[in-house]
């Protein structure tokens, strides 16, 4: 089991790059953040872009696998977000993996550029846009026409640190993401379905495996090649309230066969309201026990 932690783009930099340190230093495999225009609740608050805070992140870190949780088409074009993918594989020497989803129909991101919502125009464009991210960060040149997007004679000089591109890790739910995850990804997460009970929780996550498992026999690929994350943002009880929480999470988790749990960084008040001092007894407590 690896551990994985989101810390929001909602810091400036000096009180940021402090949280990026102490996650390597925790002990946590990897450090994510939201890659939005604004989110939720924090629509209102402070924000920064994703791309930017991950160079930055590589910069203040040496070892922790770095990402996007997640990236979407909702207002990224993949040509020059390739560019951007390598210039953060480039500048993390190779730990930067790619966290994309198809995004929400109606939330900020969409809104805010007045964007179609529909679901299934959403779903299509997400399977293009995984596609031609895939081709253009895996070919020196790339020529593609879609419905969604076009890329004429594209480079990728000087190319990916890690061959033949950085890893994606893909949000998938229902059938349709699913099979782009099945098909497309290194790695596979799911935030499982909204409910206010733990345990119901944990059975929407079961079943969103359970599915995933079939994407993967359709495509023909071996159930255990590809990583399994598992966020817990969406669970109705925040994974970090306790040390004991925290490790019946982990526990569950590996119980449903999932390599990869995912939680957010405490906040002081509002959403992922918590304690870092949790944060700090689970890096001494529970941590060094997934290395060994």
């Amino acid at each position: 089991m690896r551990a994985g932690i989101v810390i929001l783009p909602e810091y400036r930099w000096p009180d940021a790059e402090p949280k990026w340190r102490r996650a390597e230093e925790y002990g946590f495999d990897h450090a994510w953040t939201f890659d939005h225009l604004g989110w939720e609740s924090l629509v209102d608050g402070p924000w920064f872009g994703a791309v930017p805070t991950l160079a930055l992140a590589a910069r203040a870190t040496g070892r922790i696998e770095l990402g996007t949780l997640v990236a979407s088409p909702n207002f990224r074009h993949p040509v020059p977000f390739a560019r951007e993918i390598l210039a953060l594989d480039d500048v993390s020497a190779g730990r930067f993996t790619l966290g994309v989803g198809a995004g929400g129909a109606g939330d900020y991101d969409s809104t805010v550029l007045g964007a179609d919502g529909r679901p299934a125009s959403r779903l299509r464009r997400f399977a293009e846009f995984v596609e031609f991210l895939d081709a253009l960060l895996s070919s020196e040149r790339v020529t593609l026409t879609g419905e969604y997007y076009a890329a004429v004679d594209a480079r990728n000089a000087p190319g990916p640190v890690r061959s033949p591109r950085p890893p994606f890790v893909i949000a998938a739910n229902g059938p349709k993401a699913l099979r782009v995850a099945a098909r497309f990804g290194q790695g596979w997460i799911t935030t499982g379905a909204p409910s206010d009970d733990l345990d119901t929780w944990w059975r929407h996550v079961a079943d969103a495996a359970a599915r995933f498992d079939e994407a993967l026999d359709d495509q023909g690929r071996e159930r255990g090649s590809v990583r399994r994350f598992v966020q817990t943002d969406a669970a109705p009880v925040f994974s970090l309230s306790s040390v004991e929480t925290y490790r019946d999470f982990l526990g569950r988790a590996a119980e449903l066969g999932f390599t990869d749990v995912v939680a957010p960084w405490p906040r002081r008040e509002g959403v992922f309201a918590g304690s870092e001092r949790v944060l700090e007894a689970v890096a001494t407590e529970v941590l060094p026990g997934l290395r060994t």
